[in-house]
Order: structure tokens, then C-alpha cells, then sequence
């Protein structure tokens, strides 16, 4: 039986040619932040922005749009937000997903 093998390391596929734009979290007030993961439960970002767990939070992609979500964790680096897990909120992963891979 064959066998698949890749010369790739593990996990390159997710980061091959990806381009992350620079989005806005509106939190108390518009701030620059950079999706570092996301999916159709939420999202990674990194920002300078501080919003309290259980936020309401929007979320501006400049290629995609914008996606309200709230707040689940605070860290160092950025916030984690909870998205509805929705079809639109699927569509809104997929789509910054497809845009970051997306050269113009």
C-alpha cells in the first residue's frame, strides 16, 4: 500500500504564503490588531487593546468585514474572542482565511 510522505515540515501548510492584514478590534475604542489564529468559535488576536473578559467586541477585516464576538481571555500579548459559532461566523473565519492567502 502507498504511502504518503511530505517533505514539508508539520504544520507549514497552515502558514504557506498567508499575509496577515492588519485588522481593528473596536473595544472601548479602535484599535490596530493582527489575527494570529481564528475559526468559526473565535479567534486569537494580537493587539495592544485591554477589553475585560465578557467584552462585546467587534472584529474589522479589511478584505472580509466585521464579526462581533466577546471577550473570553486576556493575555499578555492580545485577547482571545468567542465568536457565535454560527454559518456566518464559519463564512468570516473562512473568508479572512482565504484572504490572508490571497496575494494581490
Amino acid at each position: 500500500m502507498a504511502q504518503f510522505t511530505s517533505a514539508a515540515k508539520p504544520n507549514s501548510f497552515a502558514t504557506l504564503g498567508r499575509r496577515r492584514r492588519m485588522c481593528i478590534i473596536d473595544a472601548e475604542s479602535p484599535s490596530p490588531a493582527a489575527i494570529e489564529s481564528i475559526s468559526g468559535r473565535g479567534a486569537h488576536i494580537r493587539t495592544n487593546a485591554r477589553p475585560k473578559c465578557g467584552d462585546s467586541v467587534g472584529l474589522q477585516h479589511p478584505a472580509i468585514g466585521r464579526i462581533e464576538g466577546r471577550v473570553r481571555s486576556v493575555g499578555d500579548k492580545g485577547v482571545e474572542i468567542a465568536f457565535a459559532g454560527d454559518e456566518a461566523s464559519v463564512a468570516f473565519a473562512l473568508g479572512v482565511t482565504i484572504a490572508d492567502m490571497t496575494r494581490d
